[in-house]
């Protein structure tokens, strides 16, 4: 089994260590290397960018074993039972990759991997001052090679069958290593902790051009609230976001959603109330997903998505789930190809079950009154900023009850599921100032300017603050 399948390997042969515990000779732990759910997923998920022969990326939370897994483990695995294998493994600075007695660098981890596997499952005529080498392992056996490589040097060396950069959001000349590594491999694996939106690891993640496998500490079966708030205690604002809650906007200015008012609405204990409706963004193609978001009052669902269809298979895809859930309300955007989805559930025989509400983003702004006594109309350039600002209303409010103590109403809060696309889009938009003093929130066009992908979970879920067909026509606000 151990050939053919990396999790029995790693789950009977695997160790660590942990240098944070001891054992009672005062040395630093050795631990068995048990797959949590979560990193048994990617094992599978690697497997699948090989048998693709495409890249992938993996973001994380700090401390989730991801380098224990994916740079050591899993290379190890696949060097030591799969002839005319090579790897490639590089990081933003040499030594993080080999340094002699570090236990932090990659490299000794891989050798301490492989001196705690039994003796009879090393390669045959393996000799470890022979083969053991500065940033090179060979396997006599069949002739594989794990090589390391660091900096503006990634990439230079041989052909790889697979190259897994670590924290490749750190590295400094990113387009360099995309040069040279495009010729390098046809399987490239980036692996990091966020390091804001300006750089090349961020704009793959959300270009929506490159898969993506996230390793969230809620994931961890071994982490809490309570572990949180420690973290919480211990790191500053920007760090905590950053490397524990995987937040590219931590320290990007005009965010309109702050992610730590995200997180304390995941999971919020709240009551649905209300209508059943849906939020609907259909995909305009290429990587795109068309999102379909449940909402019941304060509670948000999980988060239906597909593959582009085209006009009228999205109506009659949507029409079926918004029956199936009993939903009351649909509203979805009407512009660009969203006409196309009006038209078609305008054809429908029999006529849908629930309220269809096209919603125009560009539009004008309703008569609500907000608490510096401003209306909608004079506070925001258009529809789609004003329900981008009555949601961020509501996840303030979640985080001042979560955080903060302060009571607000529940149906004035919000409780979003855990889903990782989009706990991450509801911080990409920023909002601004128009001339005129009006609020806008940043355009899909200008997002896409700055490397960032559409926010189209965000954007299904901005859809359910609209009310629906408004009495008045918009001319009057």
């Amino acid at each position: 089994m151990a050939t053919v399948d990396p999790a029995f390997f790693i789950n009977n042969f695997g160790w660590t260590y942990d240098p944070r515990t001891t054992d009672p000779d005062n040395k630093p732990a050795t631990l068995p290397f048990i797959l949590r759910p979560k990193q048994a997923e990617c094992l599978d998920w690697l497997r699948e960018r090989e048998r693709l022969q495409e890249s992938g990326l993996v973001e994380k939370s700090r401390d989730e074993g991801a380098t224990w897994l994916i740079p050591v483990a899993y290379v190890l695995w696949r060097w030591r039972f799969f002839a005319g294998f090579r790897a490639g493994v590089g990081s933003s600075k040499l030594e993080y990759v080999d340094k002699l007695g570090d236990p932090k660098c990659i490299f000794e981890k891989i050798r301490f991997f492989l001196r705690m596997l039994p003796p009879w499952m090393l390669p045959l005529g393996f000799k470890w001052a022979r083969h053991d080498n500065y940033c090179r392992l060979i396997n006599p056996e069949n002739g594989n090679t794990i090589s390391g490589e660091g900096g503006d040097e990634i990439g230079r060396g041989d052909r790889a069958s697979l190259y897994v950069v670590d924290e490749s959001a750190f590295i400094e000349h990113q387009d360099k290593v995309d040069a040279a590594l495009s010729n390098t491999t046809n399987c490239r694996i980036d692996l990091s902790t966020p390091h804001g939106m300006g750089n090349r690891f961020a704009i793959k993640r959300f270009s929506g051009t490159v898969p993506v496998f996230t390793f969230h500490w809620r994931d961890n079966p071994g982490k809490g609230e309570a572990w949180y708030a420690k973290k919480k205690a211990e790191l500053d604002p920007v760090t905590l976001a950053q490397e524990i809650d995987i937040d590219y906007t931590a320290s990007v200015e005009g965010v309109c959603i702050p992610a730590k008012w995200v997180a304390a609405a995941v999971n919020l204990d709240l009551r649905p109330s209300g209508i059943l409706q849906m939020g609907l963004d259909v995909a305009a193609g290429g990587a795109n997903k068309t999102v379909l978001i449940p909402r019941q009052g304060p509670v948000v669902y999980d988060p239906i998505v597909w593959d582009t269809l085209n006009t009228t298979q999205t109506a009659r895809r949507t029409s079926e789930e918004c029956e199936l859930g009993s939903v009351k309300r649909l509203t979805y955007d009407v512009s660009g190809v969203g006409e196309g989805v009006k038209a078609a559930l305008a054809d429908m025989a029999p006529a849908p079950a629930f309220e269809v509400n096209p919603f125009n983003g560009g539009a004008g702004c309703t008569n609500k009154r907000w608490p510096d006594n401003k209306s909608s109309k004079e506070k925001f350039l258009n529809r789609r900023a004003e329900c981008y600002w009555l949601l961020r209303s509501r996840f303030e409010k979640a985080y001042e009850f979560v955080e903060l103590g302060i009571a607000h109403p529940p149906e004035e809060m919000i409780s979003i599921p855990n889903c990782n696309q989009l706990i991450i889009e509801l911080s990409l938009p920023r909002a601004e100032d128009t001339a005129s003093g009006k609020i806008k929130i940043e355009a899909k066009e200008d997002m896409r300017r700055r490397g960032v992908q559409s926010p189209d979970y965000a954007d299904a879920l901005m859809m359910t603050e609209d009310a629906g067909p408004r009495k008045v026509s918009w001319e009057v606000y």
